[in-house]
């Protein structure tokens, strides 16, 4: 585990970026693609907005998507279909990016699963929410699954979060379904990367480091047992944390 603590969310975000960079580099260098997993959410506004300037040979990358909300078209303002295409995609044109259907349900998963597993990951840009999940992996979070996705209960934290950052009006307009990619699905991930900045992601991010063991109660605690996990934090996300964890 590698922890970057940095005084702002731009310079982490920044800094997260260049390390995607080197990653992507090295996997094309190493076989000649590079396939990678995208978080959403407003945490990675910062190091998608660095690393979609970079002139990188994104026609040798390929993109994954790592949840979507059940029954979210892709022209509702808080669709991460939506998100993606303006914020990565139509910015780098990568060689192919994999898009959950949240309108399809499970249905749709079986080709997204087969382009999924095909060969390895090599990078997932993995956020930590404000309850410590992943994807949408909410505690208590289910460790024992072996497919690629599922359909999984947001709870109510998780769900206030999405109304916090200005996706939705109210509580009652956040779905309580969702369609995820599992715990173990992104820990067969060769790096991951998590990018966890502002106020509202410390209390996360004090469990997450600080819980005495990995527990599905803060699901973020299962990357603490990826050989290959860099946490980027800034000031205010690291405000809480023991400072012994952070050196």
């Amino acid at each position: 585990m590698k922890i970057f603590v940095d005084a702002n969310a731009d310079a982490m975000g920044k800094r997260a970026a260049d390390v995607v960079e080197e990653k992507i580099l090295a996997a094309i260098a190493d076989h000649g693609e590079c396939r990678m997993l995208l978080s959403t959410g407003a945490s990675q506004f910062e190091v998608l907005e660095h690393l979609t300037k970079k002139d990188l040979p994104w026609d040798k990358v390929t993109g994954f998507h790592l949840d979507e909300y059940e029954g979210m078209p892709e022209t509702h303002p808080a669709s991460f279909v939506k998100y993606l295409k303006e914020r990565f995609v139509n910015l780098v044109h990568p060689k192919a990016f994999y898009f959950i259907d949240g309108m399809a349900g499970m249905e749709g998963l079986k080709s997204l699963t087969d382009a999924l597993r095909a060969a390895p990951i090599d990078i997932g840009l993995i956020g930590i929410g404000e309850n410590g999940h992943i994807a949408f992996n909410d505690p208590p979070a289910d460790f024992d699954s072996t497919e690629a996705f599922k359909i999984v209960e947001m709870d109510e934290k998780c769900r206030r979060q999405q109304m916090g950052e200005g996706w939705f009006a109210t509580l009652d307009d956040v779905p309580k379904k969702a369609i995820s990619m599992t715990v173990y699905q992104i820990m067969q991930c060769k790096s991951v990367l998590s990018v966890c900045g502002g106020t509202r992601k410390a209390e996360a991010i004090k469990k997450t480091l600080e819980a005495p063991a990995v527990t599905n109660m803060v699901p973020a605690t299962k990357l603490r047992e990826h050989a290959d996990w860099s946490l980027f934090l800034d000031a205010e996300s690291a405000m809480l944390v023991d400072k012994m964890y952070l050196e």
